[in-house]
């Protein structure tokens, strides 16, 4: 929580969030075991693909010794019907004080088959046609399971490392309040798709065309010093956290305690780096948990310098 002077009020020492039973379902082939396997990492007792019917007896009999449970099941789990699965899971967590949360793990078609192809492995819908067929029939099975979830997490996109930071952030067993990751990206690689927020600074003055900051990027005190004669950069920044600092208390008190904010500009190079960091800075010095990254300074730097489209 934050106080009224902006600075983050400390949790109890100590103190966990409540034991909870979460379902981690999803789109064969989208990361769901992988997921499996940092939740148990986190410390939850994790199990996957059990007959349906045993879970239910499962989660009560460790509900009084495990402070997190990790359900894996998707199509392929023995007893998976939709329309029933969730009735039993919700009755037992109400028996056994816990909260039940849906994890639903997507990708977009072109990646999933793009798994399937390579490790060669058949769709479990898809029998003797292609496995785009299996697909796109697995979907449809599964899309009121997704509507239902708590939370969608698409790795058509994300390394491992990416989806550990996501599960953490939002799955973490120890309490301490809202957490914030503060990203830099290029929108011509297209918008982080687990962001909360987005700002655009693509207005301010582009560091891309002074041929000696180019290969520079936002971390540079030559770009910073050029990034900071933009007259509109101090009233953006000063309005930029007016409206976000009364909403992270907000969203805290809602429950929320993963919060990704990110920053684009062309090339994600200079301006949404430099910004990135303000803002980043800016929070902790606030007191809030912040993480900070870039996603596509690297991508950016393997890009001809000449090209003016690769402008960031």
């Amino acid at each position: 929580m934050m106080t009224e002077g902006g600075q983050a009020e400390p949790s109890p020492a100590g103190s966990a969030a409540p034991g909870r039973v979460l379902l981690v379902t999803g789109m064969s082939g989208a990361g769901r075991s992988t997921a499996l396997k940092t939740l148990e990492d986190m410390g939850y007792e994790a199990f996957d693909n059990l007959p349906l019917s045993l879970v239910p007896a499962l989660i009560e009999s460790i509900a009084a010794d495990a402070s997190a449970i990790a359900v894996g099941a998707d199509l392929r789990t023995r007893g998976f019907v939709i329309e029933s699965m969730l009735e039993p899971l919700d009755a037992v967590v109400g028996r056994t004080g816990r909260e039940l949360k849906v994890l639903f793990i997507d990708c977009d078609d072109e990646p999933l088959q793009r798994r399937y192809t390579e490790s060669r492995r058949p769709h479990p819908l898809a029998g003797d046609r292609p496995v785009t067929d299996g697909i796109r029939l697995e979907r449809r099975v599964v899309s009121a399971l997704r509507d239902r979830a708590d939370l969608v997490i698409d790795t058509s996109d994300l390394s491992a490392a990416e989806l550990k930071r996501l599960l953490t952030g939002q799955f973490s067993l120890a309490a301490g309040g809202l957490r914030i990751f503060v990203t830099s990206f290029a929108y011509r690689h297209g918008i982080p798709r687990d962001a909360d927020l987005i700002f655009d600074v693509r207005f301010l003055d582009n560091p891309h065309y002074v041929p000696e900051l180019r290969q520079l990027t936002g971390r540079d005190p030559a770009v910073a010093a050029h990034i900071e004669q933009d007259p509109d950069l101090a009233p953006f920044l000063a309005g930029f956290w007016r409206l976000l600092e009364p909403l992270l208390p907000r969203y805290e008190q809602e429950g929320k305690t993963y919060l990704t904010i990110a920053i684009g500009c062309t090339g994600g190079r200079h301006r949404s780096v430099y910004v990135a960091e303000r803002l980043a800075a800016q929070l902790g010095a606030a007191g809030l948990r912040v993480e900070l990254a870039h996603r596509d300074l690297v991508q950016s730097a393997l890009v001809a310098p000449g090209a003016l489209t690769t402008a960031s």
